[in-house]
């Protein structure tokens, strides 16, 4: 199964929702601390405590629910083919690459800086882009959270005995000499507890 470009977006940005947390907060103003609660925001006398709002809010949305819509297709995944496994390797996600845009987010950027947010927005683009063709786009750290994990495993077919070599995302974890049943999403494949072959 291949992605499309926008689903593979949406799986993208979902990956950000704790990027577009720290830029809400960053875009939060302060003078409104101690302040009584304003909630009739339609009102003139009433406004929202953040600098730029309209992005800020509509980013941090936006993200929120790709996430959602990301956990919710890999919900409704149906694994079929069953593999049996005869290694398999716990491996830590690639933070570097995933962490390197929340270290420019500290570097004075915010919504009011229309530059420097244009500039993050074409880097973002650049990593999605990278993501996508590589084939790794479902290597999403905040995937962990949700008890999802990565391995890299040696199996084969059930129905064969030729060994293969595959990076697995496994929802739980996966041991040498089970059957599991999986599902290939680009050049990963995915695998749920579940789904066992047993």
């Amino acid at each position: 199964m291949q992605f499309r470009a926008f689903s593979a977006f949406i799986v993208f940005m979902g990956s950000y929702l704790p990027l577009s947390l720290i830029l809400l907060a960053q875009n939060f103003d302060y003078a409104y601390v101690g302040r009584p609660a304003c909630w009739k925001i339609w009102e003139s006398a009433c406004s929202i405590p953040l600098k730029n709002p309209g992005f800020a809010i509509g980013i941090f949305v936006c993200c929120l629910i790709c996430l959602a819509l990301s956990l919710g297709a890999l919900a409704v995944v149906q694994p079929k083919d069953e593999i049996v496994v005869h290694e398999a390797k716990h491996v830590p996600t690639d933070l570097m690459n995933y962490t390197l845009p929340y270290v420019v987010s500290f570097m004075s950027i915010d919504y009011q800086d229309i530059g420097k947010y244009v500039g993050v927005l074409i880097f973002l683009g650049w990593m999605f882009w990278i993501s996508y063709k590589s084939g790794q786009i479902l290597l999403n750290p905040v995937l962990i959270v949700f008890g999802w994990k990565l391995y890299d495993v040696s199996y084969n077919y059930a129905a064969s005995t030729q060994v293969h070599s595959a990076s697995v995302l496994a929802y739980g974890s996966i041991a040498p000499g089970e059957r599991y049943r999986q599902i290939p999403i680009q050049d990963i494949l995915v695998v749920k507890p579940n789904a066992t072959g047993k």
